[in-house]
């Protein structure tokens, strides 16, 4: 009579186990998954797309970098010593004199050239950045063969024209090739600034601040490095602050876009420090 007291007990125990594991697998479904999911920024609202240059914090870009060529050596300038570069002397519809045009990433051609603009920080040339090859992970450079600088501030005046995979300009210093630089950038479409290193065409961000970009009007790029101290300014104002030590030798200066990006650019100055 005991034993079959006993079997309706354990009958009863085992449904309760069941039960009980039942709920503990759809409380674990029901959990986000921290190690395969998105993080979400602290400042985005639910259903918000993630800022662009957000999503890319870390490395970016192919495996194995695409081919570049070698860059010719330029010697390094002594403290004080000046380049600038208006384009007004240069002709229009061909590389400004004292450049060479290339890239770090994919498929198009750059298309680099001097030409008119009646709005120009000093008339009448500017260089622009005209092709408008959509690949996404597709960087134009037009770099300045003069001269190397290791400590140095450099400036640029740039107007973002049109994109629409981006809009951005930027300044690339200690150029070692087409893909090994710092590059400072502003984009029109995402309305912020951001310091990144390129190695090996991998492109990181360790750096940058959210300001309004806008485009059809000209605003000032300026960078001061000095060691592994690298300060970015936007229209006069500092607007990032970084350490970084991947690039510690003098390098090349240059010009930026991305993807799409017709930009402008005018009145380039570099001096040594």
């Amino acid at each position: 009579m005991a034993a079959l007291k006993i079997v309706p007990l354990a009958a009863i125990l085992l449904g309760l186990i069941v039960l009980i594991s039942c709920n503990d697998s759809d409380e674990d479904e029901k959990r986000p998954n921290s190690t395969n999911g998105t993080a979400q920024s602290a400042n985005q609202k639910p259903g918000q797309k993630p800022d662009a240059d957000e999503a890319e914090e870390g490395e970016e870009g192919p495996a194995t970098p695409a081919a570049v060529a070698a860059e010719k050596a330029a010697p390094q300038q002594t403290a004080g010593k000046q380049f600038a570069y208006n384009f007004d002397g240069d002709t229009p519809g061909q590389l400004p004199a004292q450049f060479h045009s290339a890239k770090t990433g994919g498929e198009a051609p750059e298309k680099w050239m001097v030409t008119a603009d009646p709005t120009a920080t000093s008339k009448p040339n500017v260089v622009a950045q005209t092709s408008t090859d959509q690949t996404d992970y597709r960087f134009p450079l037009l770099i300045a063969d003069e001269g190397s600088f290791k400590d140095l501030d450099v400036s640029v005046k740039f107007k973002a024209v049109s994109g629409s995979i981006d809009r951005a300009g930027g300044l690339v210093f200690r150029l070692k090739d087409p893909n090994n630089y710092y590059i400072v950038r502003a984009n029109a479409l995402e309305n912020n600034y951001r310091l990144y290193h390129v190695v090996n065409g991998r492109r990181s961000q360790f750096a940058g601040a959210n300001l309004k970009v806008t485009s059809g009007e000209w605003h000032e790029l300026r960078v001061e490095a000095v060691g592994n101290k690298i300060t970015c300014y936007y229209d006069g104002n500092k607007k990032i602050e970084a350490t970084d030590d991947t690039f510690k030798d003098a390098g090349k200066v240059g010009l930026w876009t991305k993807a799409d990006s017709v930009t402008y650019f005018d009145d380039l100055k570099v001096t040594a420090k």
